[in-house]
């Protein structure tokens, strides 16, 4: 059995979102036909082209890695791995309420075809939410977390979504913002709680936006609970603007046990558009892509705790 954690820094490009780019990007609908699907692989090959741009102008081989699906980025799995990049593949399936396996019981073969450096989840965990979905889900993580840390190479990477319940949005009369700042914190150290005792072990943990230091502390700590003292966190960007995602970044590097980030839209997105739509050259993309990563980079190595 594997020791349970990874403390190493770590900068991750994702890219695996799919519904998303199907819905969002392009505005595609119901099943794809080879055309899209090779439009899909396309862009995130763009994608992959600025990560390792950033590399070439000095990001830290050893700490950066991407998170892409094996839908549409098989290839660029399989070329990073070549590389010896740190790889993240995806196993849930997209943009369900409740995880489930994109490949059902199918999943540890399609996890040892590419053996990534880590498996990644996306759940949706409200601890205060509908208690059945909750053990459904936690049911369905403790076998993926076992298969892990017995049966495979692969980390474990646990992206944990506190969405809010209606009742608690209602206590703060609708307010986000008050959400975000006041409730989230605590039900986020809460889930993590919730699930650890349900046989999850996460090897790190992708945590939402955090605005507070001492937010981001009790979230290391619950993390590293009892003999955890290895797990690592990294921050998301949620899609954010600059800004806010380089307060982010900075707020939660100033922690230790915070080893890094997974920034995507910001970083892709709107190049992205720019080059669906004839704006930007290829290229452009890629670069401006590159320079966002890089400017991550070095917003969380500035910033990061000694």
């Amino acid at each position: 059995m594997k020791t349970i954690g990874f403390d190493k820094p770590l900068y991750i490009l994702p890219f695996d979102h799919r519904a998303s780019f199907q819905k969002g990007l392009f505005g595609w609908k119901g099943e794809l036909s080879p055309e899209q699907t090779a439009k899909i692989a396309a862009s995130k090959q763009v994608i992959y082209d600025g990560f390792k741009a950033a590399v070439t102008s000095g990001v830290p081989r050893e700490k950066a890695g991407i998170l892409v699906d094996e839908q549409f980025g098989a290839a660029i799995l399989r070329d990073a791995a070549e590389q010896h990049f740190s790889t993240s593949c995806s196993a849930e399936m997209s943009g369900q309420t409740e995880f489930d396996f994109e490949f059902g019981d199918d999943f540890a073969e399609h996890i040892e075809a590419f053996r990534p450096s880590f498996c990644k989840v996306l759940v949706r965990y409200n601890p205060e939410g509908d208690p059945t979905m909750n053990a459904r889900q936690s049911a369905r993580l403790k076998r993926l977390s076992d298969y892990l840390r017995a049966q495979s190479d692969s980390l474990f990477m646990f992206e944990l979504l506190v969405p809010p319940e209606q009742a608690q949005l209602d206590r703060l009369k609708g307010d986000m913002k008050a959400y975000d700042l006041q409730l989230r914190p605590v039900l986020m150290v809460q889930a993590i709680q919730q699930l650890q005792d349900a046989g999850v072990e996460a090897d790190v943990w992708k945590i939402e936006g955090l605005d507070r230091r001492g937010d981001c502390e009790k979230i290391v700590s619950m993390a590293r609970r009892n003999g955890r003292e290895k797990v690592g966190c990294i921050i998301l960007g949620r899609g954010e603007d600059d800004g806010k995602v380089y307060e982010w970044l900075r707020t939660a590097a100033s922690v230790p046990g915070f080893i890094g980030f997974a920034v995507g839209r910001t970083t892709f997105w709107n190049p992205l558009v720019k080059w669906r739509d004839n704006r930007v050259s290829r290229e452009d993309a890629v670069r401006e892509i590159a320079g966002l990563f890089c400017r991550w980079v070095e917003a969380f190595e500035s910033a990061r705790a000694v």
